[in-house]
């Protein structure tokens, strides 16, 4: 009877059943065999990062997909338009204003004779490089000021509180109008910035909170605690951890920029012509909505869509990049 024990112990180890040995070994195997690690590990065990989970997201995610292909072709056809539209869109012909769909001419032709389909391409260029360079310039002029007020607080950082409440209080298109009607060029860089004037106090208030938050975490702390200075503490520790609200608000904010372009250049003291632009194009054809809806709806309708694919863009990104979401 007492050797009973050691018997089934040697039969428990012959079948490989139980044991702790068994357990570890089988364990081990499982994590091999896996594409990820144990949880919080990526591939090959190494650690995930909010960024890595973001992009996992996002490639699951039919809303980015599909406003990713949306803006992905309107980055194409504004780099180069003439891969689908070989007209020149300044060529015009009066004896054809305001004609309806023709073979080769699908969008019908303006109140000058211009060829819609044309000028609806082209107009692409002109809106996102707007688009762009109007966001680029917002999100690092605020980004800045906001990210030194954020981290070194005091005075400065109640100054650009008071003066960022003062532009929070002009109204953008009235703003527009009072300082771009006083602008000759018809060139893009002072709608541009405008934009940057009066765009920067929404990320730099983003981007203050981010930076105040970020700072008061234990890695900060413990980096400044071994000496670390106040520029690396920004670049290494802080701004990769701060930067993802920024980037969402300005993803969303670029649609909005294309969409404020698109007004002032309706209302005239945006890019005007020979610019060809959708809004100037909405506002020529304004007055002919009733004879001719052609010319007014399929540059209305590129500009929706334009403005729709960042916003969902913009809206996919943000909910990668919270996880409070996850």
């Amino acid at each position: 009877m007492p050797e009973q024990p050691f018997e089934q112990d040697r039969a428990i180890a012959g079948t490989g059943m139980g044991g702790p040995m068994d357990l570890a070994t089988s364990e081990a195997e499982t994590l091999e065999k896996t594409p990820g690690g144990p949880e919080g590990t990526g591939p090959a065990g190494k650690p995930r990062s909010l960024w890595s989970d973001a992009w996992r997201d996002l490639r699951r995610n039919p809303v980015f997909i599909i406003s990713a292909l949306v803006i992905l072709f309107l980055v194409v056809i504004s780099l180069w338009p003439s891969l689908i539209a070989s007209g020149n869109p300044l060529k015009c012909d009066l004896a054809k204003a305001q004609e309806g769909s023709q073979p080769g001419h699908p969008f019908g032709y303006d109140g000058q004779g211009c060829d819609v389909y044309t000028r609806t391409v082209y107009g692409t260029r002109t809106s996102v490089t707007v688009g762009v360079l109007a966001t680029l310039g917002v999100a690092i002029f605020g980004s800045v000021l906001g990210g030194l007020a954020g981290f070194f607080g005091g005075v400065w950082d109640s100054i650009l509180s008071r003066v960022t409440d003062i532009f929070f209080a002009i109204p953008v298109v009235l703003g527009g109008l009072v300082l771009l009607s006083v602008v000759t060029s018809n060139t893009v860089w002072p709608v541009i910035g405008f934009m940057v004037l009066l765009g920067w106090p929404q990320i730099s208030r983003i981007a203050r909170g981010s930076v105040i938050t970020a700072k008061q975490n234990d890695y900060v702390q413990a980096a400044r605690a071994l000496g670390a200075s106040n520029s690396r503490l920004l670049l290494r520790h802080i701004t990769p951890n701060a930067i993802a609200p920024v980037i969402v608000v300005a993803t969303i904010a670029l649609g909005t920029y294309i969409s404020l372009e698109a007004t002032l250049s309706y209302l005239g003291v945006g890019l005007k012509p020979p610019t060809v632009s959708w809004g100037i194009d909405i506002s020529a054809a304004s007055q002919y909505i009733r004879n001719a809806p052609h010319m007014l709806l399929w540059p209305a309708g590129a500009l929706a869509i334009t403005v729709l694919a960042f916003i969902m863009l913009g809206d996919a990104v943000r909910d990668a990049l919270d996880p409070k979401l996850r």
